[in-house]
């Protein structure tokens, strides 16, 4: 079942395609991880907070006006110590974004530090403020 919500109603915004996407047998759940979107006249900021997910775990995509966020989260007990209770789970992950072509792909910038993915999606010219001389 899918669920589409608008993010920021607005032209030349980032919207957010929220769904369920259905779980692969090998992955176990998928679920939407937590995040933000921010906005500067240069570029749209995506924060995305993935606890426990390495670089090897992420896959990054931006296609047909989507920006998409995947991967999966494996948590890695200790040897010898055994859970006696634990609320995290291993799982996949996918966030989707769309956009009106107004990103310029090939200058996104992406970093995971401490868990949290930071994106840069700068705009393209076309969509950026400009300020118009008066003759």
């Amino acid at each position: 079942m899918s669920i589409f919500n608008t993010l920021i109603p607005s032209f030349n915004r980032v919207n957010v395609r929220r769904h369920q996407p259905e779980a692969p047998a090998d992955r176990g759940p998928v679920v939407r991880p937590a995040y933000e979107v921010k906005e500067t006249a240069e570029a749209y900021g995506l924060t995305v907070h993935l606890p426990g997910v390495t670089k090897d775990g992420l896959e990054l995509t931006a296609e047909d006006g989507l920006f998409t966020v995947r991967g999966t989260r494996a948590w890695k007990q200790p040897e010898g110590w055994t859970a006696l209770y634990r609320e995290s789970a291993d799982a996949g992950f996918e966030l989707a974004l769309t956009h009106d072509n107004a990103i310029d792909v090939d200058k996104i910038h992406a970093e995971l530090k401490d868990g949290v993915l930071r994106v840069s999606l700068p705009k393209t010219e076309a969509v950026k403020p400009r300020k118009i001389a008066v003759a």
